[in-house]
């Protein structure tokens, strides 16, 4: 017996109805109002906006990047002067601002995850001071921690004639730090590219050899496979390429260094303060994550005999993933927009780079809209990037 209750229609088969009773057909109108309301609300603002500059006679548009920038920057990954344009100095400071960010989400991931596994040692000292690292920089500003690392390596460390040579051929002062590097010769290149096919045949190799482990049941040592060829391959192509063994020391010249490289206080203040300030997050998601993981699976892999490394590696962790994933991709991008504050600390990067700009053009509107244009798409590359890993680790339901 259906005692299923029997919808009873509004209207007769056929009939025509009115629009302002058809749900569907309101539902449009609505959009379109709201759509011309916003609308007709952007362009007050916008013409408003031009008169009120036309009055003030401040020009717009972005003709100023072809212009000289007349300024100069600290460092840059790029050849830069002052005689170069304000296209120029912007890129330098993107530039800048993706190689911290990068390198900060790369150590960041690292820290954290060695501090949320430590967190969970059964070594009561490895656990205390994870515990101790995790509540300190956490609940610390990071706009303080920019401050104490800056003022540690400016303030407290000596002027470059008095510089601090903890290894032979390297220098610390409040300058930065100074150590050799390689003189240019194509051997450096051909490694270089060497390096790159080792990280290709090292990945196809793990999946391959993954592939044949869930089919035969036999391990393969990728790891050490894999170390073999990223450290083998490079070795060889040096090696092929003449062996070249010159190097570019840093000597004191006047009041300062020439040779070598040099990394700046501003940028070790900025890298540190925004590692250490998120790696306390990112280890209390990897807690979190691990400890998501049925304890039964942990009894289930020792029972197979292995090891602990082991059932870390392939058991916890791969599943820990699901959880880990989406909030330290909150995580990742907060250090990115962190990375904004290094204009407190003096490093040129493209928040600073483009205030210069703006102060000396009067391109204000410009300067801002570039500078939220640059965040929002290194924004977005790193959050499509995590919704990628994302669901390429995610469970296939059958």
């Amino acid at each position: 017996m259906n005692f299923s209750k029997k919808e009873t229609p509004l209207h007769a088969p056929g009939e025509k109805i009115p629009f302002w009773r058809d749900p569907d057909k309101r539902a449009i109108v609505y959009q379109i109002v709201v759509f011309a309301i916003v609308a007709l609300l952007g362009h007050f603002l916008v013409s408003n906006t031009m008169a009120n500059l036309r009055t003030q006679k401040i020009a717009t548009g972005f003709g100023f990047l072809k212009k000289e920038a007349a300024f100069e920057i600290g460092e840059s990954l790029i050849p830069y002067s002052a005689a170069d344009t304000y296209t120029r100095v912007l890129i330098a400071g993107v530039l800048n601002t993706l190689f911290v960010s990068v390198l900060g989400m790369t150590l960041t991931t690292v820290l954290g995850t060695f501090l949320g596994i430590a967190r969970l040692s059964s070594n009561w000292l490895v656990s205390r001071v994870a515990v101790v690292y995790i509540e300190v920089f956490q609940n610390v500003p990071v706009l303080l921690q920019l401050f104490f690392w800056y003022s540690f390596f400016y303030e407290l460390l000596p002027p470059p004639r008095q510089a601090v040579s903890p290894i032979p051929g390297v220098f610390l002062s409040n300058r930065g730090m100074m150590f050799p590097v390689p003189e240019k010769h194509p051997a450096y290149f051909y490694a270089v590219i060497a390096l790159l096919c080792a990280c290709v045949i090292a990945y196809v190799l793990r999946v391959v050899m993954m592939k044949r482990q869930e089919r035969t049941g036999q391990s393969f040592p990728i790891f050490w496979t894999s170390v073999a060829l990223l450290l083998g391959l490079p070795l060889l192509a040096w090696w092929l390429g003449g062996a070249p063994t010159q190097l570019s020391v840093p000597e004191l010249k006047g009041f300062n260094f020439r040779g070598g490289k040099s990394v700046s206080p501003e940028f070790t203040a900025l890298l540190l303060g925004l590692v250490m300030y998120t790696s306390a997050f990112v280890a209390e998601i990897v807690r979190a994550g691990i400890q998501s993981v049925s304890r039964g699976q942990s009894e289930a892999a020792m029972s197979l005999g292995l090891r602990p490394g082991q059932i870390l590696s392939l058991v916890i962790l791969p599943q820990a993933l699901r959880v880990i994933i989406p909030p330290l991709t909150s995580q990742l991008l907060n250090l990115t927009k962190n990375s904004s504050l290094a204009i407190a600390i003096g490093f040129p990067d493209f928040v600073s780079v483009a205030g210069t700009t703006i102060n000396q053009t009067g391109q204000a509107i410009e300067g801002v809209l570039l500078i939220m244009i640059v965040y929002l798409c290194f924004s977005l590359s790193t959050s499509a990037f995590m919704n990628w890993y994302n669901k390429k680790i995610a469970l296939v339901e059958r």
